[in-house]
């Protein structure tokens, strides 16, 4: 039975004061990739617009082709601020975090673009979505960003991810079971974003790079690692060039 997509008693809406969007949106996880991805994208860092508890950036042009925001943590928050640049304007939304490693064949450092997510959070479940079910990402925005990947000369991995809302009970046993589904990693936010973007029929994919590993069930961080900053930098370089280049076309 299909989900009635204007029954909701709050719904993410406009206010006089809100901006007007373009397509593409860029969401940061992490407050250290948000002031990075600022810098490459000629973003003023103090000139924001207070999002929840994020901050929302726009680009300076005469037509606001790009937002970028973040941080935040978690499927519901990160639900709330997709579900709010979708009500401004946002079609075109790229998700881009870190996550923990569970398939002995992805290491700290190493790129993943994601094909799938396997639901372990309870955000989704509101969106028609069922526990334990994979949901997909865009096509569009993956090729984008394989695209830019590719142009910059950045290898990265493709498959399944694990979202979960308690990093505290990644338990020896759900590691094992998601290895036994083919998971590459777990991390916090994706199937949810995924499938608020399905149910708002809008376009939404995802870059993670790998900040931990756990596929022998210890974790061995790798947070300090040079592996791990530098390729967190190469992402955000190639996702930069890849929405000054797709802003830059629409403006000529």
């Amino acid at each position: 039975m299909p989900m009635n997509k204007d029954d909701a008693i709050v719904r993410p809406a406009r206010g006089k004061n809100s901006p007007q969007l373009g397509d593409y949106a860029v969401m940061a996880a992490s407050k250290s990739d948000l002031r990075m991805l600022c810098g490459k994208m000629n973003l003023q860092k103090d000139r924001f617009i207070k999002l929840f508890m994020s901050r929302l950036y726009v680009d300076d042009g005469q037509t606001e082709n790009f937002a970028l925001v973040g941080p935040f943590i978690g499927a519901p928050y990160a639900a709330m601020i997709l579900e709010t640049l979708i009500a401004w304007g946002a079609r075109k939304i790229l998700f881009f975090g870190w996550c923990g490693a569970i398939s002995p064949d992805v290491r700290i450092g190493d790129i993943i673009i994601p094909t799938g997510a396997i639901i372990d959070e309870g955000t989704s479940r509101h969106y028609g979505k069922d526990n334990g079910s994979l949901v997909r990402p865009s096509d569009y925005i993956s090729g984008s960003i394989k695209k830019a990947l590719t142009e910059n000369r950045l290898s990265f991995y493709e498959g399944f991810i694990w979202s979960t809302d308690a990093v505290y009970r990644e338990t020896p046993k759900k590691v094992e079971h998601f290895q036994k589904k083919d998971a590459l990693a777990v991390e916090m936010e994706l199937s949810a974003l995924f499938s608020v973007g399905r149910f708002r029929e809008v376009d939404v994919g995802a870059v993670l790079v790998v900040s931990d590993e756990m596929s022998t069930c210890k974790q061995v961080a790798g947070f300090s690692r040079q592996s791990f900053k530098k390729s967190r930098t190469d992402v955000c370089e190639a996702i930069s060039s890849m929405c000054l280049e797709k802003t830059n076309n629409e403006r000529d």
